[in-house]
């Protein structure tokens, strides 16, 4: 075999057919077209977004799958996506641009999140894809889990201040980057605030953790296959993985779903959470949270059944959309301020964790969080790559 050559001319014209670059069992295609087909659904509430007449803007379509990328693909700002869009040819081929047309500026994101946000777009959304799911018959009707989690507030401690009547911040050193020293004293939600972001709140997983701030993300999830059917985001509380409770079981019914039993973990083992699930119609299958100062609220008879066990044995599950979201979906940690848009971010995310179970869910083969994983796997292997061609030796000098 003879030697190749390297052909310094470059092509003056190229004619490229991105549909083609594109394998034909590449899994993004069946995402994309599950993504579309929910967005068409969507295009009575687009019209009533934008003017009749102006400068055209962006297809906000685009900038919903935009999003989802961003989930899929663990790319951690509007920033980086966008300058990604001008060589990556994936990128470009599931938002259906073509290789001439300009991307758009990070800006854009942040222009176009208000009006997202008043539309509900991204809850909307999630429901789309949670009824194409439901027309192939992938959910559960009757048998769902719900779980809470923290989310890091995109709030620094050191701008957790105390609150004061007035509600002026007393003044720094460096507006920039203040000099702290909280050493022995005493912060509380009651007590202190935050400046940067006033709806996060001072909150530990444990006994015994580091107290950050953090939003509670809620996911009620369906036991079949595991899929998300509702997820929300609230203040942290401490109560408010149990008050949501009566709201996402309501959020099944709008789905048509008739919820029996709710699984759950020790830490909706309160009279009160329980008694709230069964004015709702449903029987509370909760671990069973019991000390010598504690009794637990479900009974003995219930927790003996064997549909109890299997709601415990599957309940789980849940703990793996977790995972995926906060790895792959980039919801350990916020990118935006406030509620309402941590909530936006993680239904985008929530959506996307559907998108990719829903395919695998109806060809039987694996269960979502193992199709998450491959594809983190798949962005981890290019990450790895990339380093180690940036850190390969130099190449030696050849001697004259």
């Amino acid at each position: 075999m003879a030697r190749g050559t390297r052909d310094a001319q470059l092509s003056m014209l190229a004619l490229i057919d991105l549909e083609t670059r594109i394998p034909a069992d590449h899994p993004m295609r069946t995402i994309k077209h599950l993504a579309d087909t929910a967005l068409a659904t969507l295009s009575p509430v687009f019209d009533a977004m934008y003017a009749a007449g102006g400068r055209p803007s962006i297809p906000p379509e685009r900038l919903l799958k935009a999003h989802l990328l961003m989930a899929l693909y663990s790319i951690r700002s509007e920033r980086l996506l966008c300058e990604q869009l001008e060589y990556h040819l994936l990128y470009r081929w599931f938002l259906d641009m073509d290789l001439v047309e300009p991307g758009f500026v990070p800006t854009t994101f942040s222009k176009n999140r208000q009006r997202l946000l008043k539309h509900q777009v991204a809850e909307l959304f999630m429901q789309a894809v949670v009824q194409q799911a439901l027309a192939h018959e992938l959910l559960s009707a009757e048998h769902f889990t719900v779980d809470g989690t923290l989310i890091e507030a995109a709030a620094s401690l050191k701008r957790f201040t105390p609150r004061t009547p007035d509600g002026e911040t007393p003044p720094v050193d460096d507006p920039g980057n203040p000099t702290v020293d909280f050493k022995g004293e005493r912060r509380t939600n009651q007590t202190h605030a935050s400046t940067t972001d006033p709806e996060a709140r001072l909150a530990r997983k444990g006994w015994g953790a580091e107290a950050r701030l953090r939003f509670t993300g809620h996911a009620l999830m369906e036991n079949r296959n595991g899929l998300i059917v509702q997820f929300t985001v609230t203040e942290a509380t401490g109560t408010a993985e149990r008050d949501v409770v009566p709201a996402l079981i309501e959020a099944a019914r709008t789905f048509g779903l008739t919820p029996a039993t709710l699984g759950a973990d020790k830490g909706y083992d309160t009279y009160g959470c329980v008694a709230a699930t069964e004015a709702a119609g449903v029987t509370p299958h909760f671990a069973r949270y019991v000390t010598k100062t504690h009794p637990s609220a479900i009974s003995a008879e219930t927790a003996a059944s064997p549909e109890y066990a299997l709601s415990q044995r599957k309940r789980k599950r849940v703990e793996e959309i977790f995972g995926w979201l906060k790895t792959t979906g980039g919801l350990r940690r916020s990118r935006v301020r406030g509620v309402a848009r941590t909530e936006q971010l993680a239904q985008w995310a929530a959506a996307a964790y559907n998108l990719v179970g829903v395919p695998l869910a109806m060809a039987g083969w694996m269960s979502p969080w193992a199709a998450g994983l491959g594809m983190a796997a798949s962005s981890l292997l290019v990450v790895v790559n990339a380093l180690r061609l940036t850190k390969a030796p130099p190449m030696p000098h050849p001697e004259h």
